[in-house]
């Protein structure tokens, strides 16, 4: 969200109602509570999605998203992953948007535009907990159960 802001988009992220104060510090324009409203049913439509979680179906996006607009998973459930991987293309047809995995291959040009970005404070990590090595499996069922705020760290 911090590099769609930097880059001059207007965002609006969707989280639980414990996560909305650390959207609202991150920089969201809008924020959706997905406890008390169905972003699928809100009547807005959107240009791109990027879906960090992946629990609803993409077919559940349709009518949210724009035409021409672009559907992006960037994690959650290992069944959506394929079902977007496998399927992509020929769902990309059925729903007339795009619909894609994100894939990045780090090059340098990338890397030198967030470390610029970085020392402007334009995006800065939002840490919720930092573990130490031996803690590294409560660290994973923090993140499996979804109480953590936005990263964890590893302190080696």
């Amino acid at each position: 969200m911090q590099i769609a802001k930097a880059l001059g988009a207007e965002v609006t992220a969707v989280c639980s109602t414990n996560k909305m104060e650390m959207m609202r510090l991150i920089g969201a324009d809008h924020i959706i509570d997905y406890t008390r409203t169905n972003i699928t049913k809100n009547g807005q439509q959107y240009d791109l999605i990027l879906d960090a979680a992946a629990y609803r179906s993409v077919f559940d996006y349709r009518s949210i998203l724009k035409a021409e607009g672009t559907y992006v998973l960037i994690g959650g459930s290992i069944s959506r992953l394929f079902q977007v991987m496998l399927f992509g293309s020929v769902i990309s047809r059925i729903m007339r948007r795009k619909l894609k995995c994100l894939m990045a291959k780090p090059n340098r040009s990338d890397l030198i535009i967030l470390k610029d970005m970085i020392e402007a404070g334009k995006i800065v990590p939002f840490i919720d907990r930092t573990y130490n090595l031996s803690e590294i499996p409560t660290a994973i069922r923090q993140l499996e159960q979804r109480q953590v705020r936005g990263k964890v760290a590893i302190s080696v």
